[in-house]
């Protein structure tokens, strides 16, 4: 575990801060006034099960917590995240739960990208954009969008996915290719009423 200084102009984690620290397990942000986490800050801390973000957070970066393979769930609630960046969570085999905040309104590629174990997510309505193959190989089962104002779901975006059913937005104008791809037990897909461009292979 690592005690982090609450002094107040400690307020960044820097890029690759603890990249690769596999013995590491837990770490509490809570008394911290951190406002960015950088990129590659916990990649492949595979014994990190668990994280408290502090509501001063703005920015998590890319790949932030990729490949920590036994982190079951993190609070992104009370922060004031805008963007799930690249592969913030990708291949956190073991995530189980999420909270994504309402100030987010992009979740980019592959951000959830083989997230085996993460079945359900509720994603808020603040959400416009959601980039190719963000939910690739995940758990997921079902999933709700209509409240959302998304527009555009990009390629692969749940390629692999266990999804069942999936309802999406009356703002969807376009499908990207591969979407739906291999998703084998997927029964239900309510399309909306604005989609105009489903590409290849959906």
């Amino acid at each position: 575990s690592v005690t982090l200084p609450t002094n107040p102009l400690f307020t960044s984690i820097v890029s690759g801060a603890f990249f690769k620290c596999s013995s590491l397990t837990s770490i509490d942000l809570s008394g911290t006034q951190v406002t960015t986490i950088g990129q590659n800050a916990f990649y492949y801390c595979t014994s990190l099960n668990s994280i408290i973000i502090p509501d001063s957070v703005e920015t998590i970066g890319s790949n932030a917590f990729y490949g920590c393979t036994k982190l079951t769930s993190i609070d992104l609630s009370g922060t004031q995240v805008t963007t799930i960046y690249y592969r913030v969570f990708g291949s956190c085999s073991s995530l189980t739960s999420i909270t994504i905040p309402d100030s987010v309104t992009n979740i980019s590629q592959e951000a959830f990208y083989n997230c085996t174990s993460l079945t359900s997510i509720t994603i808020p309505d603040s959400v416009t954009t959601i980039g190719s193959s963000a939910f690739q190989q995940a758990g997921l089962t079902s999933i709700d969008l209509s409240g959302t104002q998304v527009t555009t779901i990009g390629p692969s975006t749940f390629e692999q996915a266990g999804l069942t059913s999936i309802t999406l937005p009356d703002s969807l104008t376009t499908i990207g290719h591969d979407v739906f791809m291999n998703c084998s037990s997927l029964e239900t897909i309510d399309l909306g009423n604005s989609v105009t461009t489903i590409g290849e292979r959906v």
